[in-house]
């Protein structure tokens, strides 16, 4: 049967039926000794009867004492250390089974394609992002973020013109910098090609500038290294990696245009973030 395969079912069933049996024996006990036992003792208030009944001084029955004292360390044993406290829950098994979950679903799709990723990311975007980000991702008319810019050059210089609420990190809200177009482009191109785990950048050519740019503006929050550091500042080695995704998923992102609630209670896998955000990343476009 698929309900005793849950064992707080199982136990509760066993409980149950040892109880209906020990109810039976008492009862069966107790009726047969009204029928034959024959009342003794003393009579309490010195023999005081009511309408020919009495009250006897006798001490109280054995089978109340035990009964006491196994319901006493039964409900001990059951609030500490059976049900619930120190064992079962039900969002303990909904953890257990999410994690099962999540092992079957690596095992068989660890060796997807890059083709296959981007149309498993596809799926989760328009299921879980595309109410507000839209359905091709550029944020409804700035209602929310534009994903297409995200991950790449485009980004970094919007950040840097626009400022960033970002993820909550102990720098606080980053101010609009007010840096040239041209010196955002380069400190984009830097971050990208230097310091982003991408390693990779349309104007390689404005490398060398961006990394000046960098040092003098950027790396006292960020850190000459762009790690944040140690949390800090946004770690700009994660930029459009799914490391990064990962955690604004986590987290949510409270931006200038509104705010994005945590995704955590989606429970996320490796490959299924790794999946969105090669889906993110293919709509870069054509360089």
């Amino acid at each position: 049967m698929e309900i005793l395969k849950d064992h707080i079912n199982s136990f509760a069933l066993v409980a149950a039926l040892v109880i209906l049996v020990v109810t039976l024996t008492i009862s069966s006990s107790l009726f047969k000794a009204m029928r034959e036992k024959t009342n003794e003792g003393v009579f309490y208030n010195n023999g005081h009867q009511f309408d020919g009944i009495g009250e006897f001084l006798n001490n109280i029955p054995t089978g109340w004492v035990v009964s006491f004292l196994v319901a006493i360390t039964w409900g001990v044993w059951y609030i500490f250390f059976g049900y619930p406290v120190f064992s079962y829950s039900q969002i303990g098994e909904y953890n257990k089974e999410v994690a099962r979950y999540n092992e079957s679903f690596e095992t068989r799709w660890k060796s997807l394609s890059v083709k296959d990723l981007t149309q498993m990311g596809q799926g989760i975007f328009l299921v879980q992002c595309s109410q507000c980000h839209g359905l091709e991702a550029t944020g409804l008319d700035n209602t929310a973020r534009n994903l297409v810019k995200w991950g790449k050059e485009e980004g970094i210089m919007e950040v840097i013109d626009q400022g960033s609420v970002g993820l909550g990190y102990q720098a606080g809200e980053m101010p609009p910098l007010g840096l040239p177009a041209d010196d955002a482009k380069a400190v984009a191109s830097f971050v990208m090609a230097k310091i982003s785990s991408l390693k990779h950048t349309r104007y390689p050519q404005l490398v060398q500038k961006g990394e000046a740019i960098f040092a003098s503006t950027c790396a006292s929050c960020h850190g000459p290294d762009g790690k944040g550091q140690g949390g800090m500042a946004a770690d700009l080695t994660r930029y459009g990696t799914p490391v990064f995704l990962k955690e604004i998923l986590e987290k949510g992102k409270k931006g200038h245009i509104g705010e994005m609630p945590s995704f955590a209670y989606r429970h996320f896998n490796e490959i299924q973030v790794n999946a969105l955000a090669h889906y993110i990343q293919s709509l870069q476009g054509e360089e």
